[in-house]
């Protein structure tokens, strides 16, 4: 995997890392630990600038985070309750995740968003209960952008800083990204399996 990252953004230039970084909000298999210290690594070689990558990446994770903010928005919780229902067990989604994020938003507020985006795993998945909220668009993109550029700096420094030996660890990283995809696709397929509807539950 993190060959194929690489090659994307060798062809695609910050378009690449854009279109990465999209992708992973909506298809989390593809995270952004992987992306972006390749992008600091990438950077360090004069493939791309530090702070073109930090600024890409961190474009790329606003524009990912604006649909799921936009469907939570336009359907509202009961709506998007009822295509969990029809549809949550192809999307490893379910009324009782929206519920969950949708109480955690209302106990915590709009900070919520900030902090989320630096939680792997639920960096996504905020934009929902957001949007569900009616939190104002400024807002939302204001903590958007705050916690993913830190998220984004952070990563791609680190990728930077390593520098050369990026190579020495990339020997073990691609294999170590599969085994990481394989067990995301697992926990996926559990899921899929085990998806109960909401409301029959609730029955």
């Amino acid at each position: 995997m993190a060959r194929w990252v690489m090659d994307v953004m060798q062809a695609g230039g910050y378009f690449g890392l854009i279109f990465l970084m999209v992708l992973e909000n909506v298809f989390p298999p593809i995270p952004s630990e992987v992306i972006l210290p390749l992008a600091g690594y990438m950077a360090s070689q004069q493939e791309m600038t530090l702070w073109g990558a930090i600024l890409a990446g961190t474009l790329g994770s606003v524009l990912g985070a604006l649909p799921l903010y936009w469907a939570g928005r336009t359907f509202g919780q009961e709506r998007l309750c009822r295509f969990a229902d029809r549809h949550g067990r192809w999307l490893a989604l379910s009324t009782r995740d929206i519920d969950r994020a949708s109480k955690w938003f209302e106990r915590y507020g709009g900070w919520t968003v900030l902090v989320c985006r630096l939680v792997p795993g639920i960096r996504s998945l905020v934009s929902i209960p957001a949007g569900i909220g009616r939190m104002p668009i400024g807002r939302f993109l204001l903590f958007t952008v705050l916690g993913t550029a830190m998220w984004s700096t952070l990563l791609v420094f680190g990728g930077y800083w390593l520098g050369s030996r990026f190579e020495q660890i990339g020997k073990w990283m691609d294999p170590v990204t599969w085994v990481v995809f394989g067990l995301i696709l697992a926990v996926y397929l559990w899921r899929v399996a085990t998806h109960r509807r909401g409301h029959a539950a609730e029955g």
